[in-house]
């Protein structure tokens, strides 16, 4: 659609962000002839211009507008250890779709934790959504906390961070810290932007400490929090634009 008012149907762009919740009819218009408010890209800055708010992104201030919630269902699961990252399983295993029950939506699975890692899985009935938040390009951020054997001294820290060669390849992560050490127990955090298969269990075990615990807690924006294991939260407001606005949506 072009950057023109006269353009027949639609709803004129400033009811859509009063509807919205952004601001008042005044207040959006205001951020309209400031230039803050792009469609499709394109900045507008026409008052009165129409627009499909079922079919157009908009964005305010480079935030994404997500007018209908209903119609963006993203669901934060707490997968626990056993459960398979998939809607439904052949060998009979407990999969996501026994957590989330008849679910009128169909919804994806973004990414996958392996069948040991309990922690934050997204399902979201957005296949675009999905597709960025998984693709390499978008570097996406996933934080774990792992418990291990033994004392993990600074060393450890600057060989993560610097990047460790795997057979498949190198890979580094982004951030790194130890948590704390009780016993002969030590809790770290590990964050990495790859979703390579088992990729936090085998940089552990390329500094020579294998995990005997894993749990995501973080993936993008969005974050693990008091979600108990085995249930789910929808994921609304400004976190869902946080997800949205991660993958230039």
């Amino acid at each position: 659609m072009r950057n023109d008012p006269y353009v027949s149907g639609g709803i004129r762009l400033q009811k859509v962000l009063s509807q919205a919740g952004i601001a008042s009819r005044r207040a959006a218009e205001q951020m309209i002839q400031d230039g803050r408010v792009a469609v499709d890209g394109q900045v507008v800055t026409v008052l009165g211009m129409r627009v499909d708010p079922e079919r157009q992104a908009i964005h305010v201030d480079g935030e994404r507008v997500i007018l209908d919630e209903t119609k963006h269902v993203v669901l934060a699961v707490n997968k626990p250890v056993g459960v398979v990252s998939t809607m439904s399983d052949p060998e009979g295993r407990e999969s996501l779709t026994d957590l989330i029950g008849d679910y009128p939506e169909r919804l994806y699975h973004v990414g996958r934790l392996d069948i040991d890692t309990s922690g934050l899985l997204l399902l979201t009935n957005d296949g675009e959504l999905a597709n960025r938040l998984t693709h390499p390009s978008y570097e996406i951020p996933k934080t774990y906390v792992a418990r291990v054997h033994g004392e993990v001294k600074g060393g450890v820290r600057r060989q993560m961070l610097s990047g460790l060669e795997l057979e498949d390849g190198p890979i580094a992560a982004d951030a790194f810290r130890v948590v704390d050490t009780f016993g002969d127990i030590t809790t770290v955090e590990i964050t990495v932007h790859e979703g390579r298969n088992r990729i936090v269990r085998r940089m552990m075990d390329a500094v020579g400490f294998p995990v005997r615990e894993l749990v995501r807690t973080q993936f993008g924006p969005i974050h693990l929090d008091h979600l108990q294991p085995g249930t789910t939260r929808r994921v609304k407001g400004n976190a869902l634009t946080a997800l949205y606005g991660a993958v230039g949506l």
